[in-house]
């Protein structure tokens, strides 16, 4: 009778293995870094554009969208604004059905003077799928005009208030529905000054 020898893998191909799973397992937590990482300046570059777009709006017109008394003679589709030098009603959830809201009529606003793309009073989305808001409110004991975004997590809200303003959930130009440095795994709204 022959005796056959059992070979197995020596310490070393174990050892290579185990650090191309290393890299592997580096390579895919790197990539979900970089999307996050973009996707949270995806956001602010939102709040950028939005900001952009109004005082474009306001530039051409004199009014801010949504406020402006003249839209429905200028447009015909459009709701008035009450002329305040505000725009009222902060609400989140625009959709098209929300048409007697100035910070719904927002949106139509600034889609009928061909500054955003789109047509109706529908929020758009931000880059974490909640919607995008606009108007006057008091938050954090603070009254005056926020864009707001919903939906995000802690962590994000927490990483651009650290970038952009003071880093304090409730100071600042930069303010959160909550104290999102105790609970970043929460979903919160974060209210940028405009």
């Amino acid at each position: 009778m022959r005796k056959h020898s059992q070979r197995g893998f020596t310490i070393v191909e174990l050892a290579i293995v185990l650090v191309i799973i290393g890299i592997i397992l580096g390579a895919v937590l790197k990539g979900q870094e970089l999307i996050n990482n973009a996707k949270i300046k995806r956001v602010y570059n939102q709040y950028r554009e939005i900001l952009a777009a109004v005082y474009t709006y306001y530039d051409k017109y004199g009014k801010y969208p949504g406020d402006d008394p003249n839209a429905k003679a200028r447009w015909g589709n459009a709701e008035n604004g009450n002329d305040n030098g505000l725009i009222d009603g902060f609400t989140l959830g625009c959709t098209d059905q929300n048409t007697n809201v100035e910070s719904c009529q927002v949106w139509n606003h600034l889609r009928l003077a061909n500054i955003l793309t789109g047509s109706g009073t529908q929020a758009p989305s931000n880059a974490f799928g909640g919607t995008i808001g606009i108007g006057y409110g008091t938050v954090q004991g603070l009254a005056t005009m926020w864009i707001g975004l919903n939906n995000l997590p802690g962590d994000v809200c927490a990483s651009l208030d650290q970038q952009y303003d003071d880093g304090v959930y409730n100071t600042g130009s930069i303010r959160g529905s909550g104290d999102y440095g105790t609970n970043p795994n929460a979903m919160y709204i974060l209210y940028i000054r405009l």
